[in-house]
């Protein structure tokens, strides 16, 4: 673009950028044909964003797309052409579709269709009332109903998550731009987006019972930016699951709770991040910033089931059970049910994982994501918890046991090598919803190590490409706390699974560690 003579401005779209930061570039390498095929994702687009009611429809040539893969649906109809009389091309709807599933930059490139609608009439004639089938998996919301008192929130809630449930859809939707967190990215069964390395993103928990909303946060500068960055990664991941991925089980590697606590539990802990018992997720990042890669690297770690489930007196302790089984890999998932009791005696439910951490000296890392859906029709939920334990010495490490979310989510780091019990327990007593619930569950442990190795005259920097989300920091004097940073370090590329950084010694003390960038 000319703004003056001899003056050029070029305008970079900023999610070409993001890419590495997603895993989506790791996944490329590691990876062939994880591109969407096979998939139909669903966009409804607010054409008030673009301040044009109807300025809602994605421009496929913007994209690089054909209009054949197109429908654009509103109240006076429906097209496979563009232009057309239903709407007019949406600069905001293009820019969400060419990072979602352009053929430039997007996500995933090559998805089987795209239903693109007007956000009122998708609502009002596939959402609320009878409820149609869409045939779409994925639904990238990148709008926000704004602010809402409590009741009629919850309202919206409840029609998604009856969606979700009803036809095993994922939605996933921005949490809006700074004042407050908006239906429909509040509803319990789908995946509220944030944006990070920004202020401009909402912050949670939700205004009607405190639950923790955004979910997961992607860089951009806007929610609706970040949230087709997410709607990718789970797109990709579901291709994975239903080719076989994720081994045999498709039908659980694709249910949308296995999908969900899978990206979760991949994401990448920024600087800031917190939680607690009560509150598993991060105000104002989620689980983390998501990573395609981590959770496509979980996926293929296999479906591994309980190794021990127990029924205990409601409320009593449950520390780890008595038995042999070991869960056979540090790093995958499972779907299960957990079955608890409210007559004639509450008893609570409590599904045992054994991990044998010590393949590794070193200290480990433990990531854990429980998911399961609001029922249909239901106001509550089932109350489920997720406990670490040791079982050495029976001693509680972790736990996430919010009353009001449907997600908890563990994060354990300096871990002694050892043997653990991952617990899924649910409650029992009056109060339950249903005797049995099914859920998703995410699981890595993980000891990531730097080593160092000579090629000739340079020295070889090489760490595991699973994690994503670690970079190489160099300091020279190893007591300056503040003084590790990657400045001045080449990018690393990937070598048999590996990271790899060539770096010239020199006669100056050099010191090297794995840390967040």
């Amino acid at each position: 673009m000319v703004v003056g003579p001899g003056v050029f401005l070029v305008m970079l779209p900023v999610h070409v950028l993001a890419w590495d930061a997603i895993g989506v570039t790791t996944l490329r390498a590691m990876t062939t044909n994880l591109d969407g095929t096979g998939i139909r994702v669903a966009q409804p687009e607010d054409g008030l964003d673009a301040g044009d009611p109807q300025a809602w429809v994605v421009d496929p040539a913007e994209i690089g797309q054909s209009e054949s893969l197109f429908t654009y649906t509103s109240s006076a109809g429906s097209t496979n052409v563009f232009p057309n009389v239903l709407g007019v091309g949406s600069f905001h709807a293009s820019w969400v579709g060419g990072i979602f599933y352009g053929s430039y930059d997007g996500v995933a490139p090559h998805v089987a269709h795209v239903d693109n609608f007007e956000y009122h009439y998708f609502i009002s004639a596939y959402i609320a009332g009878d409820q149609v089938a869409l045939g779409d998996p994925v639904v990238n919301q990148s709008y926000g109903l704004g602010r809402l008192p409590a009741a009629i929130q919850q309202g919206y809630d409840s029609m998604f998550d009856d969606y979700a449930v009803r036809f095993g859809t994922l939605f996933v939707s921005a949490v809006d731009n700074g004042n407050g967190v908006h239906a429909p990215a509040t509803c319990y069964n789908g995946i509220g987006v944030a944006a990070y390395g920004t202020d401009n993103s909402s912050i949670g928990p939700t205004v009607d019972n405190g639950r923790c909303k955004p979910d997961i946060c992607a860089p951009d500068y806007v929610t609706s930016f970040s949230t087709p960055q997410v709607a990718g990664s789970a797109t990709v991941l579901l291709q994975a699951a239903l080719r076989g991925d994720g081994g045999p089980s498709t039908n659980a590697a694709s249910d949308l709770r296995t999908l969900k606590a899978l990206l979760l539990n991949g994401a990448v802990k920024p600087v800031g991040w917190t939680n607690g018992r009560a509150t598993p997720l991060d105000a104002r990042y989620g689980a983390g910033v998501v990573n395609a890669y981590n959770a496509y690297a979980q996926l293929t770690g296999g479906k591994h089931g309980y190794n021990i489930s127990n029924l205990i007196t409601s409320g009593s302790a449950h520390l780890p059970a008595a038995g042999t089984g070991t869960v056979p890999v540090l790093t995958g998932w499972d779907f299960s049910t957990n079955f608890s009791a409210s007559t004639p005696t509450a008893r609570d439910g409590v599904n045992h994982y054994y991990f044998d951490a010590t393949n590794s000296p070193d200290t480990y890392l433990c990531t854990a994501t429980l998911a399961w859906n609001r029922q249909f029709g239901q106001t509550n939920i089932n109350n489920l918890g997720l406990f670490l334990y040791n079982c050495a010495n029976s001693n509680l490490v972790a736990c996430s046991t919010s009353l009001v979310d449907n997600v908890q989510h563990v994060f354990a780091t300096q871990l002694a090598p050892g043997r653990y019990d991952l617990q899924v327990w649910k409650a029992g007593g009056a109060g339950i919803v249903s005797a049995t619930e099914p859920y998703a569950l995410a699981f890595s442990f993980v000891a990531p190590k730097l080593t160092v190795s000579w090629s000739g005259s340079a020295l070889l920097l090489k760490w595991p490409v699973y994690p994503a989300g670690l970079a190489v920091q160099a300091n020279p004097d190893v007591s300056v706390t503040n003084g590790w940073n990657t400045a001045m370090l080449p990018d690393p590329v990937i070598t048999n699974g590996e990271y790899v950084i060539p770096v010239n010694p020199s006669s100056a003390s050099q010191f090297f560690r794995l840390g967040q960038p």
